[in-house]
């Protein structure tokens, strides 16, 4: 890659002591794209960010910006930026101090300084705001002065870790058009550490979901929600029903998946007398009487949340893992349902996809 925003990592790996943090992580992050490192905590996405920014250093492997490997440079030598989550502003600086901070570490004069400092705090509407101190502004302000700060020095990479956990739902959403239009603003790559399905889903060009210090699934957020490559993808990302088996037969180009809660053909192909898992999405499930059509799955109603305009209808039966039906209220208007109701859970073949391994 030679766009000199590209981040490229190769067998990346950290290891703290006899513990490996970090996995042999291969990943290539194009250039100007907003890219999530998805995962549950302890996964190794935000040792990831640090070795990225040069704050941890790397056990093996290599790290390639542009077109410079930069595993052994120091962390001003990167042309990166960090955002931390807890911010970390000066209490005692204005907000128009704290953006000029590091200009004033590297000799800028004050007028020039102040000047592209302005330019910051007006690109993330924070212009109004200048001369207060951080304990004087909301969260969601003092978010954007770090933002404006991390920006100053001109970054090829941004780099956030975790920058939305700390606000409340309705900021989060905010932020997030904000974050999605300063990145397409300015170009550059925004590399994005989230525990969040729903900020990775919404957020990203690319989303790198891990798992154990590893790479589990690589690529546009579209594909790895419509085609979860494993168990834990399918999982993890959410919207997906997971049901284990044996593959039996071979039928129709599709393959026919036994489970204790029923047998059912799926998109893909598997030795007879594998054990298999498949992915089902939640919302291409829909529910009908237990003794009327051919339901793919038995089971009862445990439990009904309502969404407003869908619900939320989680299945139990034999061999079932918390399967949610997501319905549109109109739909559960037309045919309700009631816990402890017996129900089928029925959908289109090539709605149930194939995943590596049981």
């Amino acid at each position: 890659m030679s766009d000199e925003r590209a981040v490229e990592l190769a067998s990346v790996t950290k290891r703290f002591g006899r513990t490996v943090a970090v996995d042999a992580v291969t990943v290539k992050i194009p250039g100007g794209a907003y890219c999530c490192l998805l995962g549950p905590s302890g996964c190794g996405k935000t040792t990831t960010l640090r070795m990225i920014a040069g704050h941890e250093t790397v056990s093996s492997g290599d790290i390639r910006i542009g077109w410079e490997v930069v595993t052994d440079l120091p962390p001003r030598r990167r042309r990166t930026a960090m955002m931390f989550q807890n911010y970390a502003l000066f209490p005692h600086l204005s907000a128009l101090e704290n953006v000029a901070f590091s200009l004033k570490m590297r000799g800028t004069a004050r007028a020039a300084r102040h000047a592209r400092a302005r330019e910051l705090l007006a690109l993330v509407r924070m212009q109004d705001y200048a001369d207060r101190l951080p304990g004087q502004l909301s969260g969601g302000q003092q978010q954007r002065v770090a933002l404006a700060r991390a920006l100053v020095t001109e970054p090829s990479v941004l780099l956030l870790d975790e920058p939305l956990s700390a606000l409340d739902p309705f900021l989060r959403v905010k932020m997030r058009e904000e974050l999605k239009r300063l990145q397409a603003e300015l170009g550059i790559t925004f590399i994005h550490v989230t525990h969040s399905q729903e900020e990775a889903l919404t957020l990203s060009d690319v989303i790198v979901v891990m798992d154990g210090g590893r790479v589990q699934q690589a690529g546009p957020a579209q594909e790895i929600f419509e085609a979860p490559r494993s168990a834990f993808v399918a999982r993890f990302i959410g919207g997906h029903n997971v049901v284990a088996g044996e593959i039996v037969a071979l039928a129709d180009g599709h393959a026919v998946l036994r489970s204790a809660a029923g047998e059912f053909r799926v998109a893909g192909q598997a030795p007879v007398g594998a054990a298999a898992a498949v992915a089902v999405r939640s919302d291409r499930v829909r529910l009908a009487g237990a003794d009327g059509g051919d339901g793919n799955l038995r089971a009862r109603v445990a439990n009904i949340e309502y969404h407003g305009s869908w619900l939320r209808v989680r299945l139990e039966g034999e061999a079932l893992d918390d399967f949610v039906v997501e319905v549109a209220d109109e739909d559960f208007e037309r045919t309700p349902v009631r816990i402890g109701e017996a129900v089928a859970a029925v959908w289109a073949v090539d709605d149930a996809r194939l995943l590596q391994g049981a």
